[in-house]
């Protein structure tokens, strides 16, 4: 039997977590009907909570650079066998695999803390833009001091300079006056995702990746 056509345009969980996605559309799918749909995307939304709780705490993209190279892989394989399921997987999957993606997001916070790694300064706030690239927002430049970028390449934003930025181009603050949730996009990282690298997720974990 032919495998369903599908289009994967992002597969990076935590971080992508709050992307939206697409699935296979099929018999078998976890989104074969309204009731499956909403079973899976309750365990589906709960694991992108905990991302989110884990980003909150840590910094976007952080937690999974300050552990080692062994829990940092079996997180990214965790992550891909998550977006499969919610790519080509049946709902028992989705359930499964949403539940495996919050336990490893904990096995991260754990090991972190553990580590005596620092958690992100309540006077930063980070924000992961469309690109999937990072921006820290503080108060002032004091406060620029508590950025920490782990690996990453963070942009830098005080208040002062937003302020700014909307004076120099007001058409900014009109579109965001006019239509609420409109954003700035532009930062760059350093550390790049693996699994970004990866076309989709329809193989099996360790088949061989044909390039």
């Amino acid at each position: 039997m032919p495998k369903a056509q599908t289009t994967e345009t992002n597969l990076s969980a935590a971080q992508s977590a709050y992307a939206p996605r697409t699935m296979m559309a099929s018999e078998h799918s976890w989104a074969r009907s309204p009731g499956t749909y909403i079973a899976g995307r309750a365990h589906i939304d709960g694991a992108d909570e905990t991302a989110c709780e884990m980003e909150a705490k840590w910094g976007v993209d952080r937690l999974r650079l300050l552990v080692t190279p062994d829990l940092r892989e079996k997180f990214d394989r965790q992550r891909y066998l998550f977006n499969q399921a919610i790519w080509h997987g049946e709902l028992e999957e989705v359930r499964q695999q949403a539940g495996r993606m919050v336990k490893a997001w904990l096995a991260l916070d754990v090991a972190a803390v553990a580590a005596g790694k620092a958690t992100l300064a309540p006077t930063v706030w980070e924000v992961t833009l469309a690109d999937g690239r990072v921006a820290a927002i503080v108060p002032t430049d004091h406060d620029a001091r508590a950025v920490n970028a782990e690996g990453r390449q963070v942009a830098v934003y005080t208040l002062e300079e937003i302020g700014r930025l909307l004076s120099v181009y007001p058409d900014i603050a009109v579109a965001k006056a006019t239509f609420p949730g409109a954003t700035i996009t532009e930062i760059r990282r350093t550390v790049e995702d693996p699994l970004n690298a990866l076309r989709d997720s329809a193989d099996a974990l360790d088949d061989p990746i044909g390039f």
